[in-house]
């Protein structure tokens, strides 16, 4: 039936190769643990209706067995009345109800399997699901943990790989540069003041010079 095969498939189910091929992991462990509740309480279910229908059967089989004896004693009967008809007849029900009773007594032996794989199955996915309980917590930790692991290898792969470094590199050249042209115009500043000003002091000592030369010659 479809549902053993369900229940089969969950069982056979390997929960660490299930997250390593899911995209999210948490989702699936958590998913993966709701469809067994559900198919656990299917089966529970089912095995209840399977135990209900072998006691039906098995009810039905004595009544028919009953049935078997009540026509066999009133053959008996016929016959000690000597009412051959009538035991004839009787005979033709017993024959009867021994055959509807060879088949209960089958539909019983299949029902009474059904009801073994039922409770097999039942077992193996109580257990199943236990384990499952037991190891969710965990495999969610452990897929978390190596989740940060990926993202800090993504992140230090993704700076080498989009130069990152080589852009801190050019920034700092360029802070550099800066700083150098910087000097540079301060220098030239400087250098234009002090030249001016070197000018100015020249001129005064040429007029200096002029004063002390027109004083010497009397001019």
């Amino acid at each position: 039936m479809a549902l053993l095969e369900r229940v089969s498939t969950l069982v056979r189910a390997n929960l660490n190769d299930l997250i390593d091929k899911a995209e999210e992991p948490e989702k699936m462990i958590k998913q993966v643990i709701l469809d067994m509740n559900n198919q656990l309480l299917q089966v529970k279910t089912q095995v209840a209706i399977a135990i209900a229908d072998q006691h039906l059967l098995e009810k039905k089989k004595l009544e028919n067995d009953d049935k078997i004896v009540e026509w066999m004693r009133k053959a008996e009967l016929a016959v000690d009345k000597k009412q051959d008809d009538l035991a004839r007849a009787a005979l033709l029900r017993v024959e009867s109800y021994r055959d509807l009773s060879a088949n209960f007594a089958q539909q019983l032996e299949d029902q009474k399997a059904q009801v073994e794989n039922l409770k097999s199955a039942l077992r193996n996915l109580d257990q199943k699901l236990a384990e499952a309980n037991a190891k969710a917590d965990l495999l969610i930790a452990q897929h978390r943990r190596a989740r940060a692991a990926n993202k800090a290898t993504d992140a230090q792969s993704g700076m080498d790989a989009n130069g990152k470094s080589a852009t801190f590199d050019r920034m700092k050249r360029k802070v550099a540069r800066e700083e150098a042209l910087g000097e540079a115009k301060s220098q030239i500043l400087a250098d234009d003041v002090e030249n001016r000003l070197a000018a100015l002091e020249k001129e005064d000592r040429i007029e200096q010079l002029l004063t002390e030369l027109k004083t010497k010659r009397g001019a």
